[in-house]
């Protein structure tokens, strides 16, 4: 494989190479880190949109491929490449940070404890989010896997609430446990490479390796190699997304963090798991995936419903978002072990349009809680009156999370819920039941929010969004109701790549 564009490079490590200039700004201009900070977003962001159109929409395979020579004789390179599956999320990425920068902004006279060090965590984020995505090869795969895991440490841990030490240990544990474990799979299929003659870390190599399945008995599929990594890899994938009963760590993150590193996790880093599932779990071990399927997919049915009644009891309004992921991430697990077309493609659209809807969310409830400092539902009420334009915000970030029609969100839970229906007909009749769930969560959310009556004498003087929330918004409902009245304008360029992936997946499976 030969090395056609250092685009993907630049990519990744330009929101690095600004960390190195925000350590070395002297404490004279320290004021403008927030600046430049919005300064590399915003350069990232015309980087994506320069690898959107050098994307060739056509090809199936990996483009712009970069590889470097790192560890020659263990077959670990610096190899990072793109495809269908890749690009939407990087995209992603790319236009939610800046977005996620922008609508956090410290309001004025507003110092933020150890600023340097709180913008050099954001940027080393997006580097490793950007490294996952566009990672080619495993191990490489799983050094940017755990780069992200060292920002939200810090940004949780430091900038976090009163239970900020309890939150950062919980999510700490939670996603080391399942890393080691992907980390030992990892080696021993290093190890199965070079019996086999070609010692490569490359996933198109490893991709091809075949592990024994025995479906005989279930002694023999749970001894079976295949089925050992399968579940190696669908752990630490899973716990990340996170599945139930993996998702306690979910509302404590979300509730310690601070905004921005709210929107991150709900917007970006969360869809690390489900790519994972997508790019390594399913197609590398397709027939262990797909034993296990029903298990998963009731699983996605157990967390919709779960997180949509968790969610409707909580009066803590992040709380209630935080839940509303979990309930949302159910409908992706379904999408991605449906092993059908139009629902593996639901699945990936999905990745998209919640990061969107949950981002906006989030930032919807930092905003409140800048102004009025709680986040308790029963403190709020007739909010729409002093704040008209954040309750117009909130309204369409609330009917892209419910999936209306002509919104982003319904273009990805239809088409999981029609493909599924094909094959999984039982588990998609109660899968459904979320849609309903979720309309009443999120609904009940606006009215006690912004209806009603107020509950507080202090409101008179609330301050609606400010230009830079305001820009942060619409960018946000450009993208609803754009994908959601022209989604093939936004996901067109994945086509090739999804067809091609779902073919190869279902065929070593068997027509379904």
């Amino acid at each position: 494989m030969e090395t056609t564009s250092c685009l993907l490079t630049w990519i990744i490590f330009s929101p690095l190479i600004f960390a190195l200039v925000a350590f070395f700004t002297p404490t004279a201009f320290e004021n403008k880190l927030r600046t430049l900070t919005l300064i590399q977003t915003l350069i990232s962001a015309v980087l994506g949109i320069v690898l959107y159109f050098n994307f060739d929409g056509v090809e199936s395979g990996p483009q712009l491929v970069h590889l470097v020579s790192w560890m020659p004789d263990w077959g670990i390179n610096y190899l990072v490449s793109i495809d269908g599956i890749s690009l939407p999320l990087v995209m992603l990425t790319a236009f939610v940070s800046p977005i996620a920068i922008l609508g956090t902004w410290p309001a004025v006279g507003v110092e933020l404890k150890k600023e340097k060090f709180f913008v050099m965590m954001l940027m080393l984020l997006q580097t490793g989010m950007y490294g996952t995505f566009l990672a080619a090869d495993m191990f490489l795969f799983y050094f940017f896997w755990e780069v992200v895991l060292i920002p939200m440490f810090f940004l949780i841990g430091i900038w976090g609430g009163k239970e900020r030490i309890y939150a950062t240990i919980k999510f700490f544990l939670y996603t080391m446990v399942g890393s080691l474990l992907m980390l030992v799979a990892i080696f021993f299929m290093l190890k199965t490479s070079s019996q086999s003659g070609t010692t490569s870390a490359a996933m198109f190599h490893l991709s091809n390796l075949h592990f024994a399945f025995d479906p005989t008995s279930f002694w023999t599929v749970i001894t079976s190699p295949q089925t050992l990594l399968f579940l190696a890899f669908a752990l630490a994938f899973v716990i990340k997304v996170p599945m139930v009963p993996f998702h306690t760590w979910l509302p404590d993150a979300h509730v310690q963090a601070p905004t921005v590193g709210s929107v991150f996790l709900a917007a970006v880093l969360l869809k690390l798991g489900t790519y994972g599932l997508m790019r390594i779990a399913i197609p590398f071990f397709p027939e262990a995936a797909y034993y296990f399927s029903n298990f998963f997919i009731l699983m996605g049915v157990i967390g919709i419903i779960y997180g949509a009644f968790c969610a409707l009891a909580q009066t803590d309004f992040k709380k209630l978002v935080a839940y509303s992921s979990v309930s949302h991430m159910g409908f992706i697990m379904i999408g991605l072990f449906a092993f059908q077309k139009v629902a593996i493609a639901g699945a990936l659209y999905q990745m998209i349009n919640h990061g969107i809807s949950a981002g906006g969310l989030f930032l919807i409830v930092g905003f409140l809680y800048e102004r009025l400092h709680t986040r308790d539902l029963n403190e709020f009420g007739g909010l729409s009156k002093t704040v008209p334009l954040m309750a117009i915000g909130f309204m369409i970030m609330t009917l892209s999370s419910v999936a209306l029609p002509g919104t982003n969100g319904f273009v990805g839970e239809f088409p999981i819920l029609l493909g599924a229906f094909q094959v999984k007909p039982m588990f998609v009749l109660f899968a459904g039941s979320g849609v309903i769930l979720g309309a009443v969560y999120a609904l009940k959310a606006y009215q006690m929010v912004m209806l009603g009556p107020a509950t507080r004498t202090d409101l008179d003087h609330l301050h609606d969004l400010n230009t830079k929330e305001i820009i942060a918004m619409v960018v946000l409902a450009i993208f609803v109701f754009g994908i959601g009245f022209f989604p093939k304008t936004f996901f067109w360029k994945s086509d090739a790549t999804l067809d091609h992936y779902s073919n190869s997946v279902i065929s070593k499976v068997g027509p379904q």
